[in-house]
């Protein structure tokens, strides 16, 4: 019996062989019906991975090269199962015997066999083609442009300074002279140049150093300039980041272009190779006001910026003038020429007044503006010329202002420090608190009177729009000019004193400041006043302290003591400042702003009764009572986390509303009592400007009727984050007949609220729709989010829609998305926010899954985003 074991493995080998075998032949339809399938399911993969290379392209990014094999790949077996696939298709019709017997058996158990074999291939590289990252960022340009208008009378200085780019022999090149006077323009036409001809170069920095030089700030431009990632610098020591900077600046050859130097800048220090005259590999170009600093930076060669040719400058003035207005009286062309005499060709004189003049076009208005400028008064300077060649002329700007409330306010922006992008609600809030607006009684009116001015200002070239939204800044020349002003002698002007970053202010300081009428102190790191004692000196004409961002921890009492007339006291950004008790003596305080501080209670009994602007905002208050502050009309505590217990809070509520003058309040609850006491109360909802519903826990609807809709009519941001019980926001607003209308989760609604700003929507998990299906919202609605400038989506892992269809955002600017995975669909068509939307920002792989009902639309709206992790929603919204 032995033998027949083996005989029996035998048999079941063959017939295993035969039966897989066999199967190639008698399964050839089945196999190829799989194999289509499988080979479609591909192509299906492929077309998906194509797309998201071309969408990756066309955000100037670089696939990757495994893409390129496998889309090679994919071609490659592509063609082998088409061809397999017609082989088949001909052994099929060759069947015979009732389709179970080939004519030719071989034939078919080849083909058979060749397609058995691809259906697992198709399947693995389908398998392959899910990738996470399809094509990486192309590195920046080696040059950035700057903006740059047409320039006048630069070209011959810019040929120069090329040639010498071009000179081995030299290395540092230095531009020097007054301020306004084009030195800026100059480097950035040579910055542009490198856009053209790169001259051998593989990297042209741009750097704004501006008057307190700063190693480490230079450092960070240069880090993010050459691309070195955020973590391997951040938390470096400033001779780290040094080293770094050099191992990579020694390798390139690079052109380093420093702007706004005002003192010697240790290029060593920095990391920078210093170029050493002797060969071509680096080069440094900077700007600055003084000759001497030439010499420190030890310039190879230097130039002084000169002002324009009188042909050149009245050719600029009257580029800036227009022609309308220059032609539009006979004799305007030769008082021009007078103006521009007077202006003495600096061309931001000419720049600032040829604007100023634009929309004058009668011959009395100018003759005006050339007496007013002949008449003129200068006195010396720092800097010889800067006042009677440059501050002289900036004034004529202030001069034409229209009264003296803007000439207050616009000097009153000097309180800030140089390049300090300002907050535009917190400058008008200082305005209001100053008392500078005619409509002070009212807020809302003197909000709306602040803008108007800021407007203003900007319009006068007083005043230039920040980088950050709903920011503005002071051109340094300008803010010169304004020190300077307040300083003349003569008028009603106040002393001014601005003093920042300075490591200690001691009693000395004091004493040359006891004549002011306003101080402000920034990032001071010591108030060295527990030692001063009886030699405090008084301040006996002080109306208005600033007192930001120092290291002190309570407010000496002896420093308040001697300051009896203050009004205006801002304690903001001093975050280790826990105590305020203090503040109560000064009994003519009108305006207290204690943003940012670590303060925990706020129980002032006496004083302060005539206190009509207090701000809380970013505080971590557990105690308050404000009952006593019976002048008070503007009251702020937005932001941060709400530590106020419930029924402290609607007592709370219940002091606002008793206050007889206040108009204007921003706040945040974090309790269904409170929001129910708010919903309750005509007063305080006619004085609701931001609402901040935050951490809501108990509460599951938020209803808000007619008449509730109808007296919000201040209201700006509604904010409602982490209310995680809230299962629907009924808003109805009644409107000529109209059905009321309902929004899920919303925080600004246009159709009821005065919404100059932003809608924001964060942390509602359970969220799934912004405007309901069913909600009543009327679809031919066209002022819906009509005045929406900031949508800001974020932490909505639910939210599948913001609208069912098309809004046309006309004020749209910024678009704000994170971590909304399930909403594949925006409300977008080819003309929405047209001629506004500025950025939309967000995760890459959210924009590229986005689904659009035209391919068009979606390229329009392309140039528009930037790709990010993660954004600050308090910077977002412009509340610090």
């Amino acid at each position: 019996m032995d033998f027949v074991t083996p005989v029996i493995d035998v048999a079941t080998r063959l017939w295993s062989c035969t039966s897989r075998h066999s199967s190639y032949v008698i399964d050839l339809e089945e196999n190829m019906c799989s194999l289509r399938i499988k080979m479609e399911e591909l192509r299906n993969v492929g077309e998906d991975v194509k797309r998201r290379v071309e969408d990756a392209e066309n955000h100037q990014m670089r696939r990757r090269n495994e893409i390129n094999g496998w889309l090679n790949r994919l071609d490659s077996l592509e063609r082998e199962v088409n061809e397999i696939l017609e082989e088949g298709d001909q052994e099929i019709q060759k069947r015979c015997l009732r389709n179970f017997c080939s004519s030719n058996c071989r034939s078919s158990y080849n083909i058979g066999r060749r397609i058995r074999e691809k259906i697992p291939a198709v399947s693995e590289l389908k398998n392959e083609g899910h990738f996470d990252v399809i094509a990486d960022r192309l590195p920046s340009a080696p040059v950035d442009e700057k903006p740059l208008e047409k320039t006048v009378g630069l070209d011959f200085m810019f040929s120069e300074i090329w040639k010498w780019l071009g000179d081995d022999k030299v290395g540092i090149i230095g531009l020097y002279g007054m301020g306004g006077v084009g030195k800026t323009t100059l480097l950035k036409k040579i910055n542009n140049e490198f856009l053209k001809t790169k001259l051998g170069f593989d990297v042209v920095i741009w750097v704004v150093v501006s008057k307190l030089a700063n190693a480490e700030k230079v450092q960070e431009v240069i880090l993010k300039k050459l691309e070195v990632p955020r973590y391997e610098w951040k938390y470096g020591s400033k001779d780290e980041k040094s080293q770094k900077i050099f191992n990579i600046l020694k390798t390139k050859k690079f052109v380093l272009l420093l702007d706004d130097i005002w003192e010697r800048l240790d290029l060593s220090e920095v990391g920078v190779p210093r170029p050493n005259g002797q060969d071509s590999m680096f080069k440094v170009i900077f700007t600055t006001r003084s000759e001497d600093v030439c010499h420190a930076m030890e310039a190879h060669k230097h130039v002084k910026v000169e002002c324009l040719a009188p042909d050149e400058a009245l050719s600029l003035f009257r580029m800036k003038v227009g022609e309308d207005t220059f032609n539009s009286h006979p004799e305007i062309p030769t008082l021009a020429e007078e103006i521009v005499k007077e202006c003495k060709g600096l061309p931001l004189a000419l720049i600032t007044i040829g604007r100023a003049m634009a929309d004058k076009k009668t011959l009395r208005r100018w003759d005006r503006a050339l007496q007013a400028l002949k008449t003129y008064p200068s006195t010396s300077s720092t800097f010889s010329g800067m006042e009677d060649q440059v501050f002289a002329i900036l004034a004529f700007s202030y001069d034409s202002l229209s009264n003296g409330s803007i000439k207050s306010c616009f000097l009153y922006c000097s309180m800030f420090p140089s390049d300090y992008e300002i907050l535009e609600d917190e400058l008008v809030e200082l305005w209001i608190g100053e008392g500078f607006l005619t409509e002070s009684h009212d807020i809302q009116r003197a909000r709306d009177e602040g803008y108007d001015i800021i407007e203003s200002l900007k319009v006068a070239c007083l005043l230039d729009n920040a980088e950050s939204e709903k920011h503005v800044k002071m051109h340094d020349m300008i803010r010169g000019m304004a020190l300077w002003l307040t300083k003349k002698p003569g008028g009603n002007k106040k002393k001014v004193v601005v003093k920042e970053r300075a490591r200690m202010v001691k009693s000395r300081d004091f004493a040359e400041w006891k004549e002011a009428h306003m101080i402000s102190l920034w990032d001071i790191g010591t108030v060295s006043l527990l030692d001063i004692g009886h030699e405090m000196p008084s301040f006996p004409n002080l109306e208005t302290l600033f007192l930001r961002r120092s290291s002190m921890d309570e407010i000496p009492i002896v420093f308040l003591e001697k300051m009896p007339l203050v009004r205006v006291l801002d304690l903001s950004y001093n975050y280790c400042l826990e105590s305020c008790w203090q503040v109560h003596q000064l009994v003519n305080l009108e305006y207290l702003n204690m943003s940012f501080t670590s303060i925990k209670v706020w129980n002032i009994v006496g004083g302060l009764k005539k206190l009509r602007c207090l701000i809380l905002n970013f505080t971590h208050i557990k105690e308050i009572s404000i009952s006593h502050l019976s002048s008070l009309q503007l009251f702020s505590m937005h932001g941060g986390r709400l530590q106020i217990a419930c029924n402290e809070q609607k007592a709370l509520l219940e002091e606002l509303e008793n206050l007889k003058y206040i108009n204007e309040i921003s706040i945040i609850l974090d309790s269904d009592i409170s929001v129910k006491k708010l919903l309750s109360s005509y007063k305080l909802q006619g004085c609701i400007r931001k609402l901040h519903l935050q951490c809501c826990s108990n509460m599951i609807s938020l209803e808000l009727s007619p008449s509730c809709v109808q007296a919000m009519v201040h209201l700006e941001t509604l904010q409602i984050i982490s209310c995680d019980d809230l299962n629907d926001v009924k808003i109805n607003a009644e409107d000529k007949g109209k059905r009321g209308f309902i929004l899920r989760y919303s925080m600004v609604l246009p159709k009821f609220c005065k919404l100059h700003e932003s809608l924001a929507v964060s942390a509602c998990e359970s969220m799934e729709e912004l405007i309901g299906r069913n909600d009543g919202v009327v679809k031919d609605n066209s002022g819906l989010f009509s005045r929406l400038a900031t949508l800001q989506l974020e932490n909505l892992p639910k939210l599948k829609s913001i609208c069912n269809w098309v809004l046309p955002f006309p004020s749209l600017k910024m678009v704000y998305v994170h971590s909304c995975e399930n909403l594949r669909k925006i409300p977008f068509d080819f003309n929405s926010g047209k001629n506004s939307v500025k950025k939309i920002q967000a995760e890459q792989n959210w924009w590229e899954g986005l689904q659009w009902e035209d391919e068009a639309i979606k390229q329009r709206f392309n140039s528009f985003f930037m790709p990010s992790e993660y954004m600050d929603l308090h910077q977002v919204l412009g509340y610090g």
